[in-house]
């Protein structure tokens, strides 16, 4: 009996140990406790890029990111490395996850343009100057990220006319910056370049498809600028230009509570 006893007195400390043991590989409390788990991020996007870059983590990419938060709530992977703003809305009112303190990077937002349109280049650049100048620019993210509930929506002079369009591509999937209310796009991203267009005299129209598509819209003149909470990178800037910041930003990590 006693053997008996011992026996299962050691099973029992032996499956608590490696419970215990388990509990304390799970914790994430910061980037630098990412190796070695699985760290979902949605493809193409500077998650994607960043965590691409280092070997002791396990990549999972998605074609969507509320489809990598989807899985992280379903235990499937450790971690989702994402945009401050977007990680803000998926969690909330979404019990069991939560953003940790310790951002992953900053980044600086941009607007894509071919390399051989440097005119628009110029012509944006210039645009962008003016609204922040102005502070429309800062209008457009009190009422999409700030806390002024009188904070109102961005609207087209009432007396603008348009020569030709301005094609943005995007991928509406990332609120506040560009998302469906309806059959409608909106959001921060969208509402400046509606701005940029304004200034230029351009009829802005919005290409929705996956992020991982933008630049190769913009290269191939399917689409005149990507816009999409797009981060400059040394990667990107071989293949694609970039015009002045306009807004910079956080990657950040969500774990399970």
């Amino acid at each position: 009996m006693k053997k008996i006893l011992a026996t299962m007195l050691i099973a029992v400390m032996a499956f608590s140990l490696s419970a215990c043991a388990k509990k304390e590989k799970a914790v994430i409390n910061g980037p630098d406790d990412l190796s070695g788990k699985k760290v979902g991020v949605q493809t193409g996007t500077t998650g994607d890029l960043l965590i691409s870059d280092e070997d002791s983590i396990n990549v999972e990419r998605f074609n969507k990111a509320v489809e990598a938060v989807q899985a992280l709530k379903q235990g499937k992977i450790d971690a989702v490395v994402i945009d401050d703003q977007p990680a803000q809305v998926f969690i909330k009112g979404t019990k069991g996850l939560k953003i940790l303190d310790t951002e992953y990077v900053e980044e600086d937002y941009a607007i894509s343009i071919a390399k051989e349109n440097e005119n628009l280049l110029k012509d944006i650049n210039k645009a962008i100057k003016e609204l922040k100048d102005d502070g429309t620019l800062d209008r457009i993210v009190d009422y999409y990220i700030g806390q002024n509930k009188d904070a109102k929506r961005y609207e087209s002079p009432a007396d603008i006319k348009y020569s030709g369009t301005l094609v943005m591509a995007t991928n509406a999937e990332f609120q506040p910056y560009e998302y469906y209310e309806g059959k409608e796009i909106v959001g921060l991203d969208v509402d400046f370049a509606k701005a940029i267009a304004d200034k230029l005299g351009k009829e802005l129209k919005i290409e929705d498809m996956a992020f991982d598509s933008i630049i190769a819209a913009v290269q191939s003149g399917k689409a005149d600028i990507g816009c999409a909470g797009m981060t400059v990178t040394e990667d990107r800037l071989k293949s694609i230009n970039f015009t002045d910041s306009y807004y910079t930003g956080r990657q950040v990590i969500i774990v399970a509570e």
